[in-house]
């Protein structure tokens, strides 16, 4: 324990755990979110509390099974349905604290994972109509985080030898995994019988109309994003550039080779491709405000004239 000093008592320590806690356990967002409002009431003078975090979520913190019980005053149990080896296992763990569970589900209160609790604060047990709120609606407010949409091109087979497709994607994506950002993957593809898609295409260009960010290896997304006023991190499947770089030149917008992403510096190109992304929202609305008119559509006029 943490002294506070010569003949001071030591700070009571507490510990929150979850679902999110266990290493093969699964982790919510409404999960976190009431571990956090939890550990967050639960913070003053003379307390010590921690978060047990599995290390897929923090490599650095300490999980259900690597804590050390030693010490421990408190365990709260928050979130989640109050079941099974897992949560029985902390009763065990932690039989010298006092355990409460709380904003939990109770769909059995014979389970011993139940009756090891000390006190559950349930959120709703056993089929029971009487329920209050779930904890992660009284959440700390979110940091501000970019929304990205990622629209990523198919095979496109017609390229042949030159498409660079997967790897390419791949390089994408494992940037993408490490990205502090809301990533939302999204498809040009229109179909009304699949929810998964936009059955129109004002459902799809509603949808860009909300990003902070579009990243895309699709010529239609560069170009709607771009339309919608949002500034887009574009790359070019295709060795040597296709009809995505082109696109590019035509709008007078950057857009990335094959080569820049795949290469030994591709992570640190789109990192620095990312951060212009992120200061271009200005040049972005511009370029969709200053449409004008279309060369082809004034030349199919001309030669349909008469």
């Amino acid at each position: 324990m943490v002294g506070r000093g010569p003949g001071s008592r030591a700070a009571v320590r507490i510990v929150v755990a979850g679902w999110p806690s266990f290493v093969d356990g699964e982790a919510t967002a409404g999960d976190l979110l009431a571990m956090a409002r939890v550990a967050e009431a639960l913070r003053g003078p003379g307390r010590r509390v921690e978060q047990l975090f599995s290390p897929v979520l923090d490599a650095a913190a300490e999980s259900a099974t690597s804590v050390d019980p030693h010490g421990c005053s408190l365990l709260v149990f928050a979130c989640g349905p109050v079941r099974g080896r897992q949560v029985a296992a902390l009763h065990e763990r932690f039989a010298a604290a006092r355990r409460i569970a709380v904003g939990v589900s109770v769909p059995d209160p014979a389970d011993p994972a139940a009756t090891g609790f000390d006190r559950i604060l349930a959120r709703d047990t056993g089929g029971s109509p009487a329920a209050t709120a779930d904890l992660c609606r009284h959440a700390p407010d979110p940091l501000p985080v970019p929304v990205v949409g990622v629209v990523l091109a198919p095979g496109q087979p017609e390229y042949g030898d030159r498409r660079r497709h997967d790897a390419v994607h791949t390089a994408l994506e494992d940037w993408l995994t490490g990205l502090d950002a809301a990533r939302l993957p999204l498809d040009t593809r229109v179909d009304p019988r699949d929810w998964r898609h936009a059955a129109t295409a004002d459902q799809f260009r509603a949808v860009l109309e909300r990003l902070d960010v579009v990243v895309t290896t699709r010529l239609h997304g560069l170009v709607l994003g771009l339309r919608a006023g949002v500034p887009v991190l574009a790359v070019d499947p295709v060795a040597g550039g296709a009809k995505v770089a082109a696109q590019g030149r035509v709008l007078g917008w950057p857009v990335l080779d094959a080569d820049d992403v795949t290469g030994p510096c591709g992570r640190a190109t789109l990192d620095q491709a990312w951060r212009w992304c992120t200061d271009a929202a200005g040049r972005a609305r511009t370029l969709a405000a200053g449409r004008g008119t279309d060369p082809v559509l004034t030349a199919l006029q001309e030669e349909t004239a008469g």
